[in-house]
C-alpha cells in the first residue's frame, strides 16, 4: 500500500485536482444561481446539487495532495514565499470543511422542507466561499509562477542531497582560480672569482734586491706590454722614493736622463 501511495505522490496530482475543484465548485454555484432565476427548471437544481457534491470531493482530494506537496517543498521555501505558502495551506485546510458543510446544507434544501427556506442564505455563503477559493488559487499560482515553489526553480529535499540534480536556468557563477603571482627574481652572482693577471718573470724588477726598505712605484713593477692600463708605461724607469730620504740608484740607472755619462755621481753618506 505504501508503494502505491509513493507512486501516486510521484505523479504530482495536486495541480490537476485543484483545477477540478475550482471548476466544479464555481460551476455548481453558478448553476444554482441560474436555477433560482428559473425556478421551474428543477433539473438545474439537481444538477447544481450533484456538481456541488463532486466539487466537495475534489476539495478533499486537493487537501490530500496539497499535504503531500507541502511535505516535499516546505523546508526549502524561504521568506517571502513562506508567508504565501502558509496562507495557502491554511485556507486549503479549512475550505474542504466549508464545502462539506455547504454540500450537506444543499442536500437539506433539496430534500428537507423546513431547510428549503434558507436557500438565499445558502447562495450568499456559497458565493463568499467560492470567492475565498479563488483567492486561495491565486496564492497557489503566485507560489508557482513568482517563486517557483514545487518546480525545478526551487530545490527540493531530493535535489538538496545532490546539487547537480537541480536544473536551474541561473547557474551559480564559477569561481576562477587566481593566477599565481610571480615570485621576485633574486640575482645570484657567479661565485667564480675574477681571474687575476699573473705577472711574468720579466715583470719583476730588481730594486727590491737593492734596497728592501725602498718602496717601488707601481709603474716600475710592470712593463708597458704587461700592464692592462696605459699608466704603467708612462715612465720607463722608476725614480727613487723621496719619502724615505735615501736615494737609491736602481740597476740600469745609467739609462736615466738625470745622470750625465761623463760625470761621476758624488758619493753620499748612507
Amino acid at each position: 500500500m505504501q508503494a502505491l501511495v509513493e507512486t501516486i505522490k510521484a505523479w504530482q496530482l495536486h495541480p490537476v485536482v485543484d483545477h477540478f475543484t475550482v471548476a466544479l465548485i464555481i460551476v455548481a454555484i453558478l448553476v444554482d444561481l441560474v436555477a433560482s432565476i428559473v425556478p421551474t427548471r428543477m433539473w438545474l437544481r439537481y444538477s447544481a446539487l450533484t456538481i456541488m457534491i463532486l466539487g466537495t470531493a475534489a476539495a478533499w482530494g486537493s487537501n490530500l495532495t496539497g499535504g503531500w506537496e507541502a511535505g516535499r517543498v516546505w523546508e526549502n521555501v524561504k521568506e517571502p514565499a513562506l508567508d504565501v505558502l502558509k496562507r495557502h495551506a491554511w485556507l486549503g485546510h479549512w475550505l474542504p470543511w466549508v464545502f462539506l458543510v455547504l454540500a450537506v446544507w444543499r442536500l437539506g434544501i433539496q430534500f428537507v422542507a423546513f431547510i428549503a427556506g434558507t436557500r438565499p442564505i445558502y447562495l450568499m455563503v456559497a458565493v463568499v466561499a467560492g470567492g475565498v477559493m479563488l483567492y486561495q488559487g491565486s496564492l497557489g499560482g503566485k507560489l508557482v509562477y513568482d517563486y517557483g515553489v514545487g518546480t525545478a526553480l526551487l530545490p527540493t529535499s531530493a535535489a538538496t542531497e545532490s546539487p547537480t540534480a537541480t536544473a536551474s536556468p541561473q547557474a551559480e557563477p564559477s569561481v576562477t582560480p587566481a593566477a599565481p603571482a610571480s615570485l621576485p627574481t633574486v640575482f645570484n652572482p657567479s661565485a667564480s672569482s675574477t681571474p687575476e693577471v699573473t705577472p711574468s718573470p720579466e715583470a719583476s724588477s730588481s730594486p727590491a734586491e737593492a734596497s728592501p726598505s725602498a718602496p717601488v712605484s707601481p709603474s716600475a713593477s710592470s712593463t708597458p706590454g704587461e700592464s692592462p692600463t696605459p699608466a704603467a708605461s708612462s715612465s720607463p724607469v722608476s725614480s727613487p722614493s723621496a719619502a724615505e730620504g735615501t736615494p737609491v740608484n736602481p740597476p740600469g740607472a745609467e739609462g736615466s736622463p738625470s745622470v750625465s755619462p761623463g760625470e761621476t755621481p758624488a758619493p753620499k753618506n748612507l
